[in-house]
């Protein structure tokens, strides 16, 4: 019988395929793993709490009832990611939301949420003027993000929130290496242009 703390100790790829022989610990094991970060990129997209735990729902139910198109040669959480990318782009088109929060959103009322959300714009204020500027700095990023297009804002998320490399973005996103540099750049050019008002 398999102990939690069995499973915890197993890569992903292992954890998986006991997954996919339908062992419920192994099922409760990878949400356990993934669940906070999917939620996070889930909810920077969409910008709502409870939109994104039903969308970061979806995306597991999607997962998990579909690990037989999971191939062991990509990393498990880049194929997870990809899913809740699409998950959370899938809804956006359909609603076009806009609206996305880099300092804890109104919605994100609690610690844990402020935390999931937040984005770093500064090496942290040193006094209440600093601090207010910040502020009005992360309120300006997180409307520039928002008017990006959703393709564009899943890769700068994915690039400067999450860290990933250009590779682990292209296979996230089953896009071309050289679009997702693309996009990138095109990105970082209208959150230029849009944030130029802010500049000294």
């Amino acid at each position: 019988m398999l102990h939690a703390l069995d499973l915890a100790n197993l890569p992903d790829a292992d954890v998986v395929a006991l997954a996919f022989e339908g062992r419920e610990a192994a099922h409760r094991e990878l949400i356990k793993r993934y669940e906070r970060p999917v939620f996070s990129l889930v909810f920077r997209m969409v910008g709502n709490r409870e939109l994104a735990e039903d969308l970061t729902q979806d995306t597991f139910v999607k997962v998990l009832s579909h690990l037989d198109r999971y191939r062991t040669d990509f990393k498990f959480s880049s194929w997870l990611f990809k899913i809740a990318n699409n998950v959370a782009i899938d809804h956006l088109r359909k609603r076009q939301l806009d609206t996305i929060s880099l300092d804890g959103s109104a919605p994100a009322s609690d610690a844990d949420s402020i935390a999931a959300t937040s984005f770093d714009v500064g090496d942290g204020a040193e006094n209440a003027l600093d601090e207010m500027e910040a502020r009005e700095l992360g309120t300006a990023i997180e409307r520039a993000i928002a008017s990006l297009r959703p393709e564009y804002r899943s890769c700068i998320l994915l690039r400067h929130v999450e860290g990933r490399s250009y590779e682990e973005i292209a296979s996230t996103l089953d896009l071309p290496l050289g679009t997702v540099k693309t996009y990138i750049h095109r990105a970082r050019h209208e959150l230029r242009q849009a944030l130029e008002h802010t500049r000294e």
